[in-house]
């Protein structure tokens, strides 16, 4: 023993300093108890990530409901299978509120009222105001459907479904006028009480005759509004266009069920709508619908996305540090082990949790109330189960992230401890060597972990998809391989008065009506003396071009600027540079739309480019490759460079780059049959070999025919034709082009031509 006073070594004196066992506090009885929490916590902070992620990647997120909803093609199913169950009809007729159409023309006109686009639209809208309730960006759910755009859609209805009224009836010949006019006041009658016209007579009327018959058509119309709509009844007439006469007087005459219906449909969705917005909340709260799942899942994924987040981080890795710090010193291997372990646990228990979840999914399910429409009732059931479906792959994925990176680091260390020869090799490593592998084996570890759960969930959850023309798989179509409805003369439309119109509904109706090609021309306003000049090119019938003239010259005189007319435009126009600003409305409200102008060009190439100017399009142009060979881009591409409209010409085009001749990246077939069964797929101008198909699908015989339309527009005879033309020319169609567009299912047709390349494509 040392005697007193001694001054002891340094070695000695760090002994005394530090005890005989540095890290004798690693044994102490309170070690294991804390150990074992610090093992239960790390478990319950990886289980509360796992979760965290995938409600990351499900519930808050618009594509993973945008995609149960495409998955269990929801809206096609909406308009095929729910609207038109009969135990619908009571929603039906909500939705046209009462306008005097017969049932089954209430299931045809629904895409009329309520357009899939709109459906679309109004859909992400709660999508989006849902998500931001459940991230806790508003504290209200504030649910509220825009019912404006279908207000708007009710409006052009009734004259719609007067154009189809008119439009299915074959005309017999009359030779008496006497006779004749007695006839047509009986289908007028019937056209005011929204019935089916019996039929309708057709006949060369003098012009005398003509305005004899006028004269009776609109004799029942209110004074003040005769003088403007004279001219298209006499010009329908002059054509022999009986249907499209009706069309125009029927809404006007005083106690028309189908004006009354319009107006009465308007002030019934305002009603309902408190001036333009559905509350859909509030009338679920005065239905006594239970709010409380939903309240109580926001609270639950504002918790989880917040304070629980954080905590499972900062819990998580104080046990992980107080375990690995508590662990045998010198023992690198046992404590990869216990943090790989527990990695495992934690990814275990939430991959166990789901999968109870997926097997006991029936007992989960909210259902729907008995006096649901069962295809209603049926739809709702598919929805939820692909939701939960998806949720729980979701959360599968993030889960197996830990478990595969818990499991790998259990098997290092198996393999560390066991193969001599890879000891053999560590122990030539230096102390530091080897601490800095185990130092960047955790940090490897742990970044898997956490970008693993973070991204996994994502990956089954699926991001927010885009949509290409109504359609997320059309977005990998190519340009030249997409099919689009085309309206022919899409200026030319009854809604706007047009002498003898070959559409009903106006440009922004035949957009929404699912059109994506317009067939437009242009032209300065002619003087009087131009008129008969310009007949002469026009589709007129020689007969007929005469009695037209005498007609059009009474109705104004000629205006400065460029405007959008059919033939002459004394018989119908609409502004130019207008039209094109609402045309850049409705792309604004669509984003997912690709549309093509071709422009029957009557001004010069300098003008058509400055009214784009003027109607700010410039930036939505798409220019095309000068070389008409080049590939062109996939609509998926159009969309996200936000270049979705392509104008043609079909003369010389230019000056302006993105204004190309048609007929040096198209061809088209001939357009002047004068009965469907003369429609052939012969060649006519842009001969063959092109890139772009143009399909003339209609009929003119001293105009456009609705009778005609109604076959030709028959879905089967479009596909038909579209496949036959098609394989002659070793092209496929891409624009369907059609008169009366509203008539048959055209759009259908385009619809089933796209699905099958689509499909095609994918396989």
């Amino acid at each position: 023993m040392a005697a007193p006073g001694a001054v002891r070594s340094p070695a000695v004196r760090s002994t005394f300093l530090h005890g005989a066992h540095p890290a004798a506090w690693r044994h102490a009885r309170w070690v294991r108890p804390v150990r074992v929490l610090a093992c239960l916590m790390a478990v319950v902070c990886v289980t509360v990530l796992v979760g965290a992620a995938t409600l990351r990647a499900t519930v808050l997120e618009r594509g993973y409901y945008q995609g149960v909803l495409d998955d269990e093609r929801a809206y096609e199913r909406l308009y095929d299978e729910v609207l038109v169950d009969p135990r619908s009809r009571p929603v039906t007729r909500s939705l046209l509120s009462r306008l005097p159409v017969p049932e089954p023309v209430v299931t045809a006109n629904l895409k009329t009222v309520l357009p899939p686009a709109t459906v679309r639209e109004l859909t992400d809208e709660q999508i989006a105001s849902l998500t931001g309730y459940f991230r806790g960006d508003s504290d209200t759910l504030g649910v509220s459907v825009n019912l404006r755009p279908v207000m708007a859609n009710v409006g052009k209805l009734a004259q719609v479904y007067l154009g189809d009224l008119t439009s299915g009836n074959r005309a017999a010949p009359e030779a008496d006028v006497s006779a004749a006019l007695t006839r047509i006041d009986k289908a007028l009658d019937s056209v005011a009480a929204g019935r089916k016209p019996a039929d309708l007579p057709r006949v060369e009327l003098s012009d005398r005759a003509v305005e004899k018959v006028s004269s009776a058509l609109l004799s029942g119309v209110p004074e003040d509004e005769r003088a403007s709509l004279r001219p298209q009844v006499e010009g329908a007439l002059a054509v022999g266009d009986t249907g499209t006469a009706l069309a125009a007087a029927g809404p006007h005459l005083p106690g028309s069920r189908a004006d009354s219906g319009e107006e009465k449909s308007r002030r019934d969705l305002l009603r309902m709508a408190d001036g333009g917005r559905w509350n859909v909340v509030r009338d679920l709260r005065n239905a006594d619908f239970d709010m409380g799942a939903l309240e109580s899942a926001r609270d639950v994924t504002r918790f989880t996305q917040g304070p629980a987040q954080s905590l499972a981080v900062g819990a998580g890795s104080l046990a992980l540090a107080f375990l690995w710090v508590s662990g045998p010193p010198a023992r690198h291997t046992r404590r990869l082990r216990t943090v790989g372990g527990l990695l495992v646990a934690g990814g275990a228990v939430p991959a166990a949790a789901f999968c109870a979840v997926r097997w006991s999914a029936d007992g989960l399910l909210w259902q729907p109330p008995a006096t649901w429409p069962t295809t209603l009732a049926r739809l709702v059931e598919d929805v939820q189960h692909n939701a939960l479906s998806t949720l729980t792959a979701a959360g599968l994925s993030a889960a197996a992230v830990p478990i595969a990176a818990g499991a790998l680091l259990v098997t290092a260390t198996f393999v560390r401890e066991r193969h001599r020869a890879l000891r053999k090799t560590l122990r030539a490593l230096t102390r530091r060597t080897r601490t800095r592998l185990v130092g960047i084996s955790a940090a490897a570890v742990a970044a898997s972990v956490v970008l693993g759960v973070v991204f996994a969930p994502a990956a089954a959850g699926g991001p927010e998809k885009p949509y290409c023309n109504g359609s997320a798989e059309l977005c990998d179509l190519r340009y030249d391989q997409a099919a689009y409805l085309a309206t022919h003369n899409s200026m030319s439309s009854t809604a706007d008065r047009f002498i003898s119109p070959l559409q009903d509904g106006d440009i922004k109706t035949q957009l929404d009506d699912g059109a994506r090609a317009l067939l437009v021309d242009t032209h300065l306003w002619e003087r009087s003396e131009q008129v008969a000049d310009r007949l002469k090119l026009s589709d007129f019938a020689p007969g007929m071009r005469e009695k037209v003239a005498k007609i059009i010259d009474r109705t104004g005189r000629s205006r400065p600027g460029p405007w959008l007319c059919h033939a002459v435009c004394r018989a119908g126009a609409l502004p130019l540079v207008d039209t094109l600003r609402e045309i850049r409305t409705w792309l604004d409200q669509h984003p997912g739309e690709v549309v093509t102008l071709i422009v029957q060009n009557g001004i010069s190439g300098e003008q058509t480019a400055s009214a784009f100017r003027k109607a700010g399009l410039q930036d939505l142009l798409f220019t095309p490759d000068r070389d008409p060979e080049a590939p062109w881009p996939t609509l998926g591409e159009m969309v996200a460079d936000n270049k979705r409209l392509v104008v043609f010409s079909e003369g010389s085009g230019g000056p302006a780059p993105w204004y190309r001749s048609f007929y040096e990246y198209g061809m088209e077939t001939r357009y002047d049959f004068s009965e469907p069964a003369k429609m052939s797929c012969a060649a006519n101008r842009g001969g063959t070999g092109k890139r772009l198909f143009l399909l003339n699908h209609f009929t003119t015989d001293a105009g456009g025919s609705r009778l005609d339309a109604g076959k030709v527009n028959a879905k089967d005879f479009v596909m038909d034709r579209a496949r036959r033309c098609g394989a002659e020319r070793g092209r496929p169609v891409n624009f369907v082009a059609v008169d009366f567009a509203n008539v048959g299912d055209a759009g259908g047709a385009v619809a089933a031509l796209n699905a099958a390349r689509a499909a095609a494509r994918a396989g």
